[in-house]
C-alpha cells in the first residue's frame, strides 16, 4: 500500500465519518433518559494496556502513557495523549535483527485528538503527536536531535463498567509518519524501504469523573 493510497484511506475514512455525525446530529440533540443534554461525566484519565510489553521486553523500552478526555457532547470527545517511548526498529519493521538500529531512539511527546461516538459506544478517532527524538549509537552516546510527527487512525468500541465510572476500548487503526526529521544516516539507511506506516491494534482504559 503506498502512502497515496493510505491518504485515500484515510480521508475516505473522516469523510464516512462526518456523513454518519450528519445523520446522527438528531441524537445528538435528543435528551438523555434523564430529559436534558448534560454529559454525567466530562473528565477521563487514563492509559493503555500497550503498558505491558514493559514486563518481558528483550531490551528497556521505557514505554509510558497517559491519557485525558474532554466530553465536550454525548457525541464528541477532545483527547490528550502524553507518551514516552524507547524503541529500536523502524515502524512497521519485522522481527528480523537486520531490521535493528546500531543504537535506539528516546522519543516523548504530547498528542492531541478528536474522538467522535457514532452508534451507541462505537467510535472513530484520530490523535497527532509531535515527538521530540533523541537517538543514541551502540555505546548509548547520543547522536543527535530530531523530531517525529506520529498520526494514528482508529476504530473501536466502549465497554462501559461500574456504573460506567470505568471502561475500556479496544480499538484497530493504522499509524503513520508524515514527518521524521534530523535522522542519523546509520539510522535512515536501515529505514530505507521500510513502511512509514502500520496496522497497530490496541486496548485503552479508565476512569471517568
Amino acid at each position: 500500500m503506498t502512502r497515496l493510497h493510505l491518504i485515500l484511506v484515510i480521508m475516505i475514512s473522516l469523510w464516512v465519518t462526518a456523513a454518519f455525525s450528519t445523520d446522527l446530529a438528531v441524537t445528538d440533540d435528543a435528551p438523555d433518559h434523564n430529559g436534558n443534554n448534560d454529559v454525567a461525566f466530562r473528565h477521563t484519565i487514563g492509559s493503555t494496556l500497550c503498558m505491558l510489553r514493559n514486563i518481558g521486553a528483550d531490551k528497556p523500552i521505557y514505554f509510558g502513557q497517559l491519557n485525558y478526555g474532554y466530553r465536550l457532547t454525548p457525541k464528541d470527545n477532545l483527547l490528550v495523549e502524553a507518551i514516552t517511548n524507547t524503541y529500536y526498529k523502524p515502524l512497521g519493521a519485522n522481527d528480523s535483527s537486520d531490521d535493528s538500529y546500531p543504537g535506539k531512539v528516546l522519543a516523548v511527546g504530547v498528542g492531541l485528538g478528536y474522538q467522535r461516538f457514532l452508534w451507541k459506544n462505537s467510535f472513530a478517532s484520530v490523535v497527532a503527536t509531535p515527538y521530540f527524538q533523541r537517538f543514541y549509537d551502540e555505546e548509548d552516546k547520543k547522536i543527535q536531535d530530531g523530531l517525529q510527527l506520529y498520526v494514528h487512525g482508529t476504530v473501536g468500541y466502549r465497554f462501559e463498567f461500574f456504573k460506567k465510572r470505568w471502561f475500556l476500548e479496544p480499538m484497530v487503526g493504522v499509524a503513520l509518519l508524515p514527518v521524521n526529521t534530523n535522522v542519523p544516516d546509520s539510522f535512515a539507511e536501515i529505514d530505507s524501504g521500510k513502511p512509514d506506516y502500520a496496522f497497530e491494534p490496541r486496548i485503552k482504559f479508565g476512569y471517568t469523573f
